[in-house]
């Protein structure tokens, strides 16, 4: 059994900064690519960031030189730096993994809500 839990998140600013985390615990042997996705209202969920076990990461064109994913595969963890928000950021972001545990899986977090508001 594998779990992702997420934290950060909530009420930013435009122009201010947030944080997300996101955690995996369970029987993990070890985890490729790591990412975050969002889903706005009405809108299907899509890529933000993804950064492999070398740390080689990719952005989204709307998030490049505002948002920086990394990782700590010591502690199976992965952040989301997330600067001069704007309000089209506003979604409700899911950290993913592919974790091989007996087998590779495709892993997801509950989602934590960001809203850029003034």
């Amino acid at each position: 059994q594998v779990q992702l839990v997420e934290s950060g998140g909530g009420l930013g600013q435009p122009g201010g900064s947030l944080r997300l985390s996101c955690a995996a615990s369970g029987s993990i042997i070890t985890i490729n690519d790591m990412g975050w996705y969002r889903q706005a209202p009405g809108k299907e969920r899509s890529l933000v960031a993804r950064i492999t076990r070398d740390g080689d990461a990719n952005y989204v064109d709307s998030v490049k030189g505002r948002f920086t994913i990394s990782r700590d595969n010591a502690k199976n963890t992965v952040n989301l730096q997330m600067n001069s928000l704007r309000p089209d950021d506003t979604a409700v972001y899911f950290c993913n993994m592919q974790i091989y545990t007996r087998y590779l899986g495709n892993y997801w977090g509950q989602g934590t809500q960001v809203t850029v508001s003034s």
